[in-house]
């Protein structure tokens, strides 16, 4: 298992009506290093910094994830998931795989 995943993912929208899961330090980098330029500020700079500083040190992740999430809510992209989204659900009784 990935020992940088984050305890619980941090939900965004991306702006396109899509609701991206960051599962993880390497997704929330990702997503940061994306982020249009024009949009950047020091809210930004904090979670870009600790999320770095994660990667390449002991930083705790838990301080990432928190920073990243503290981003998401400044710019008004985090959306708060009360209930499991459609993917997150398993269905009982099933065990995946192609049906015959």
């Amino acid at each position: 298992m990935n020992d940088r995943m984050f305890d619980t993912p941090v939900f965004v929208n991306d702006g396109n009506s899509l609701i991206k899961e960051i599962a993880c330090l390497e997704d929330a980098l990702e997503f940061l290093y994306e982020w249009p330029r024009n949009r950047r500020g020091v809210i930004y700079d904090t979670a870009l910094r600790a999320c770095q500083r994660a990667f390449d040190s002991n930083y705790p992740l838990s301080a990432a994830r928190q920073a990243f999430a503290g981003f998401a809510r400044s710019v008004q992209i985090l959306e708060e998931i009360s209930t499991p989204l459609p993917w997150m659900a398993a269905k009982t009784g099933q065990r995946g795989g192609l049906a015959t």
